[in-house]
């Protein structure tokens, strides 16, 4: 199969599709098995459309209105109103890769065939995806219950032709012309067909797949990071020793401990010990990070299991059973996502704030074992790194309050019908912000790290390969080392580029082997 397309059966996706059609733009396909199940679904939803007995979102109306019987003469303009009516969005337009990942999960959900929908509809969904056009969708509108309606309902506007699309130009435009350009009819929905657009955790989902994915990246770099603050302030790896970790046996923690091992392979620096006073002890900052970078890996590996299940799941209400039946049910519910995405914004809150406390200890010359003042060239005259670290710190006061869980509030809707509601998409979208600012918070321990074991090299110690390596990849790359004050904040952009590209675990693992 191409390895840039990506086949949607009936049996869910991957986190790595979803990446790859979000960001990657990789091209989608239905396959033939997902086409017959749209097909025979469809089939037991015209019969109950044709039928005596009123059905939910095929024959009635929705939510607090689901008690209206709807004649055969209104359901197409029932299917065209909700779409029309819920795509109340309002705020900043969503980012495109999110767009992507939601219409994608959609499709997910529609290819099972546990929707009703037409074939047809899905095959505009891929055809949209293809054509590179990306529906307008606002910030807010979302309760992650029934699944996230509004940015959903803008999505399926573009579907039928109106509304606002970005073609893969990059321009704004009516999504009627857009889909004319690229000869895409609009679709004209039937019965359960607008509902089942609409109805599902897509959005937060997309998210967390995508954050996961950064946020494991960023562990790793977090690790490198920690490693080199221990050689830059002299600590001992003894810390880090595998049997230590193997008597408090949490998976993420051992792994943590390992990376930093061998980040600090063959250092001069771990170990030495200011005026010949040891110490016995390293701060927690230093000391505990295998701790605490390893609680997060744990807790990513849960958030991961959660959206594996949410990826091979079939997310809409009333859904089609194998047996023929359609029922309701509440299984868009976004409470699994929601949790989960709260919980990972915890865990960066916390990474970013003793990731701080290190980048602090090592400006301050009461704490620092020997560096200067700031890491300054001469302080006083110059202010060094003083403000790096005020920056660093409002980043991590801002992810502290990003931690406050969305999922703990509700605020009913639909006439108390939806009267409790899980806030996942407010999850997620806090989420992406604190994912950010933890990049731009590593990005300046990094720079300050570096500086600072090369000011230790200047003086005759001998740093650890993995770091001279590091080093010299920051300094190509733009990021320049110690030296009198200069314009700061391109270098904090350049590092902060560093760490996000890749380029940092890049550049140690020809050294360490592959970091986890």
């Amino acid at each position: 199969m191409d390895t840039h397309t990506v086949v949607v059966g009936t049996s869910g996706t991957t986190a790595q599709d979803v990446i790859a059609v979000a960001r990657g733009n990789a091209r989608v396909e239905l396959s033939a098995a997902a086409v017959d199940a749209l097909a025979a679904a469809r089939e037991i939803v015209d019969a109950l459309a044709a039928g005596p007995e009123p059905v939910y979102g095929v024959s009635t109306g929705f939510g607090a209105l689901a008690s209206r019987h709807i004649s055969k003469d209104l359901r197409a303009q029932l299917q065209r109103n909700i779409v029309r009516s819920h795509a109340a969005g309002m705020g900043p337009r969503v980012e495109r890769e999110v767009v992507r990942a939601l219409m994608f999960l959609r499709l997910k959900t529609v290819a099972s065939g546990h929707t009703g929908v037409r074939p047809e509809v899905a095959r505009t969904i891929a055809d949209v995806l293809n054509a590179g056009i990306t529906p307008v969708v606002h910030e807010y509108g979302s309760l992650g219950c029934s699944g996230d309606l509004a940015p959903l309902s803008h999505c399926a506007l573009t579907l039928m032709g109106e509304g606002d699309a970005e073609g893969p130009d990059g321009t704004v435009r009516p999504a009627g012309e857009l889909l004319a350009a690229h000869g895409i009819t609009p679709v004209e929905l039937r019965e359960k067909e607008g509902l089942a657009l609409l109805n599902g955790t897509d959005g937060m989902l997309g998210m967390l797949v995508m954050a996961l994915a950064d946020l494991k990246a960023l562990y790793t770099c977090a690790d490198i990071t920690a490693a080199l603050s221990l050689e830059a302030l002299l600590g001992t790896d003894k810390v880090l020793a595998p049997e230590l970790h193997a008597i408090r046996p949490h998976p993420g923690q051992g792994v943590s401990a390992d990376n930093m091992l061998r980040v600090l392979a063959g250092s001069g620096l771990t170990g030495h010990h200011q005026d010949d006073a040891p110490r016995v002890q390293d701060a927690y900052s230093v000391r505990c990070a295998p701790q605490v970078n390893g609680a997060g890996r744990d807790t990513l590996d849960h958030a991961g299991n959660v959206a594996a299940r949410e990826l091979a799941s079939a997310v809409d209400n009333p859904v089609v059973l194998s047996d023929g039946r359609v029922e309701s049910n509440g299984n868009f519910h976004g409470a699994p996502v929601a949790y989960v995405l709260d919980f990972l914004a915890i865990v960066a809150a916390d990474l970013g704030s003793i990731t701080e406390r290190r980048t602090d200890r090592l400006l301050d010359k009461n704490r620092s074992h020997g560096l200067p003042p700031f890491l300054a060239d001469d302080a006083g005259v110059d202010s060094g790194l003083m403000i790096a670290q005020y920056t660093q710190a409002a980043l991590v006061s801002e992810m502290k309050r990003l931690a406050v869980p969305a999922s703990a509030d509700s605020i009913p809707s639909s006439a108390m019908q939806e009267d409790h509601v899980s806030m996942g998409w407010s999850a997620a979208r806090k989420l992406r912000a604190s994912v950010d600012s933890l990049a731009r918070i590593v990005a300046v321990e990094l720079y300050a790290a570096t500086r600072a074991i090369e000011l230790r090299a200047a003086g005759g110690l001998t740093p650890a390969p993995a770091s001279r390596a590091v080093i010299e990849a920051l300094r190509a790359a733009g990021v320049q080392g110690p030296g009198p004050d200069r314009f700061l904040s391109p270098d904090l952009a350049a590092a902060d580029a560093f760490v996000r590209s890749g380029k940092l675990v890049a550049a140690v693992e020809p050294v360490t082997g592959p970091l986890h």
